[in-house]
């Protein structure tokens, strides 16, 4: 499945970890968003080589990442206008790095994540001790990486 869809998206590894590396760059010198990143991670290496086995599991069905994304941002202090700007730069970013089908490709995957974690942290809020559930009545399901349509 892998190499199908790299060679259906023009996605590499290479390329991933450029998007991934050129995306945290903006998102560090973002206004809004560098503070609420700095504010958790430190190393910033680390981080970034877990980001690009997340994206490469994402786009690539590579299943190298295995962690929990909901979990790790449901305490988030962050609104729908915060996701909206990391889409901004993300999307952009994707256009820059990434050939026409892969920026096609991890767009659209970024847009089904970033709904799906904004979900889960409302739902965080309401009751903190209530684990998040993203199969409840939002017209969205769970994560799912495999398919492409929202």
């Amino acid at each position: 499945m892998t190499a199908a869809l790299m060679a259906e998206t023009g996605l590499n590894e290479a390329i991933l970890t450029a998007l991934v590396h050129r995306f945290y760059d903006k998102v560090r010198a973002d206004p809004v968003l560098g503070p609420i990143f700095a504010a958790r991670i430190t190393d910033w290496e680390p981080h970034l080589a877990r980001m690009v086995e997340f994206w490469g599991s994402v786009a690539l069905m590579t299943g190298c990442y295995h962690g929990s994304p909901v979990a790790r941002h449901a305490d988030l202090p962050v609104t729908w206008a915060h996701f909206e700007r990391w889409l901004v730069l993300f999307r952009a970013t994707a256009d820059q790095v990434c050939p026409p089908a892969g920026a096609a490709h991890v767009i659209t995957r970024a847009e089904r994540i970033a709904r799906s974690l904004y979900f889960a942290i409302e739902d965080a809020a309401r009751d903190p001790d209530v684990v998040p559930d993203l199969n409840r009545s939002h017209g969205m399901s769970q994560i799912d990486l495999s398919k492409d349509d929202t």
